[in-house]
């Protein structure tokens, strides 16, 4: 059972809401990364960073660069909303508050987010770059990223009233492996996605060939390891989720919407592999494997609630918008 806690704290519908599109957001420039990661066009603003080609606005942009020169712009706009929160949340919280402790974390992570996608262009680990240190570094960017959803996430639930998680105890343990799992997961899901895009077959069994060849370079390998992987963590996810469901009836649909998520993340990447991993089915699954994370994040929240030492009396502002 988690730690008694005391009473919640005043929820700002307003806040929460700037939060949750905030995070959703954020999700949409994760996948126009992908974009930008499949079509190899990761090096449209060549090694320059912030600028594109060494111009503030290109004088004559190819297609590679004006998809590049986008995500930048997009990733650009993310972060000055992360900041938005991160200021909204100083007037509006007292010192301690949850969403203003979480809105802290989400500016730090989108900042680092943002100095990993400098690394990459700095050190040419874009386009067809096949260097196995460029496998680290999207394990890394990957993350970072899942840890940034997790911070904008609970910046908007505990605008609403909710609580951190606090992982401790037997089912703190199991969320904690559970998340943790989910993590390395995409870390490997991140990585196959890559080999699928340096390496690409014309045929099934030609990508089975590759699977097998001891040749085959680190990527590719890590294909037959990943939905091994899933299936050990999506087994460790349902199994957790009937407990959660079983034992917290108030905590029951989310808990399926976890088992029902695993399911259809399963069922996708499946997919992925019998067509040949097309750009749409990859999208597909990044943008599961998302929804997913927010989700158990938010499981854990509420279901190992921090006791929270620190709530306190919410600042009252004028709302969002208002003068």
């Amino acid at each position: 059972m988690p730690a008694a806690a005391g009473p919640l704290p005043a929820p700002d519908p307003a806040f929460a809401r700037w939060a949750w599109g905030v995070l959703a957001y954020t999700v949409a420039v994760i996948l126009w990364g992908a974009v930008v990661r499949a079509t190899l066009h990761g090096d449209g603003c060549g090694e320059h960073w912030p600028l594109c080609n060494g111009e503030l606005v290109p004088a004559a942009p190819t297609t590679k660069t004006l998809v590049e020169l986008a995500h930048r712009v997009t990733s650009g706009l993310a972060f000055v909303g992360a900041l938005a929160l991160f200021v909204m949340a100083r007037r509006r919280f007292a010192e301690g508050h949850a969403a203003r402790r979480a809105a802290r974390w989400g500016l730090v992570l989108m900042t680092t987010e943002a100095l990993i996608g400098a690394g990459l262009v700095v050190f040419k680990m874009v386009a067809s770059n096949r260097d196995v240190a460029r496998g680290w570094w999207v394990a890394g960017h990957l993350g970072n990223t899942f840890l940034l959803l997790a911070a904008l996430s609970l910046t908007a639930h505990a605008a609403a009233g909710g609580r951190l998680p606090r992982l401790r105890g037997v089912l703190g343990v199991k969320l904690g492996a559970v998340l943790g799992g989910v993590m390395l997961l995409g870390a490997s899901g991140a990585i196959v996605a890559l080999g699928d895009t340096l390496f690409p077959v014309a045929t099934l069994a030609e990508g089975l060939a590759q699977d097998v060849d001891p040749e085959s370079h680190l990527f590719v390998k890590l294909r037959t390891v990943h939905p091994l992987l899933g299936l050990v963590v999506g087994l460790g996810a349902l199994l957790l989720a009937a407990e959660v469901g079983s034992e917290r009836p108030g905590l029951r649909p989310h808990a399926w919407l976890v088992a029902a998520l695993f399911l259809a993340q399963t069922a996708l990447g499946f997919l992925n592999v019998a067509l040949l991993a097309p750009l749409w089915a990859q999208l597909a699954h990044l943008a599961l494997a998302d929804a997913l994370w927010v989700v158990l994040v938010l499981l854990a929240a509420q279901a190992c609630p921090s006791p929270d030492e620190a709530w306190k009396t919410r600042v009252r502002v004028p709302a969002l918008g208002s003068s």
